[in-house]
């Protein structure tokens, strides 16, 4: 048992280290990159303003949602609100990431496209690629991105009510709400090179969780990285640059250059 969870610590690791490996071939191609920076910096102001407005009005909601305590002592009323306002933000974090990465890949589909590509190029190719007419692979990815949001939303709707737990809502439940938003994330990011095989949503699902741990390290990387200020607008490019080398291995296929 030791020895399983030591793999698994290096797998998550792995996949932790396959966003920064993305990173480097970033810096190594900024040419293309940064044309990858534009839509993300589009869907970022879209997502800053969304969310610059539900800090704004949280203490309100957390009242809202509190009126038990309209009538308790100050402390314990101001206790209860800044928890019930955590509960806000960590749901609001959570379906904001996820569904800036899907408005995002959705507008810059093309240039993901690019990059995954260029990517899958350095490695290789794609020697089981299909020919994917646009249109389709749109409606597709859209599609797909729009059911991982929504069961974001799901799965969001009890981590928020566990919020309102004193300690373990500020403890625990953020570290299964980044798992759970990391898993979504890789699912979500690695849209571009399934597709190219022909490769649909449960067929992302299926290769990823035979390494779970692996997927997870890669997700909960860019999950907490796209939190920081700025990181999913600078980072979005080098993200589907590391899905790509995801992809290939969850596929069994190489990730060294020759």
């Amino acid at each position: 048992m030791p020895g399983t969870a030591v793999s698994a610590a290096r797998r998550f690791a792995g996949g932790a280290a396959l966003l920064l490996r993305g990173v480097g071939l970033y810096v190594r191609s900024p040419g293309l990159m940064l044309l990858g920076v534009v839509p993300a910096l589009i869907s970022g102001v879209i997502f800053v303003a969304a969310y610059a407005t539900l800090v704004f009005f949280v203490g309100d909601l957390a009242a809202a949602v509190t009126p038990f305590a309209d009538d308790w002592p100050a402390v314990a009323r101001s206790l209860v609100r800044v928890i019930a306002a955590l509960a806000f933000l960590g749901l609001g974090g959570l379906l904001t990431v996820l569904t800036f990465t899907a408005v995002t890949l959705v507008i810059g589909d093309p240039f993901y496209e690019k990059i995954s590509e260029r990517v899958e190029e350095r490695y290789g190719g794609a020697a089981d690629a299909v020919e994917v007419p646009f249109w389709p692979s749109l409606r597709r990815s859209t599609a797909d991105s729009i059911r991982l949001v929504a069961l974001a939303a799901l799965v969001g709707i009890p981590l928020f009510a566990a919020g309102f737990i004193p300690v373990v809502g500020q403890t625990v439940v953020p570290v299964i709400g980044a798992s759970v938003g990391g898993w979504l994330l890789a699912v979500e990011l690695v849209g571009a090179p399934f597709y190219r095989r022909g490769k649909r949503l449960p067929d992302r699902r299926a290769a990823l969780r035979a390494d779970r741990p692996t997927a997870l390290g890669f997700g909960v990387a860019v999950f907490v990285c796209f939190l920081i200020p700025l990181g999913a607008v600078l980072l979005m490019p080098a993200a589907v640059a590391g899905a790509t080398l995801l992809a290939r291995r969850s596929l069994g296929q190489p990730i060294t250059e020759d």
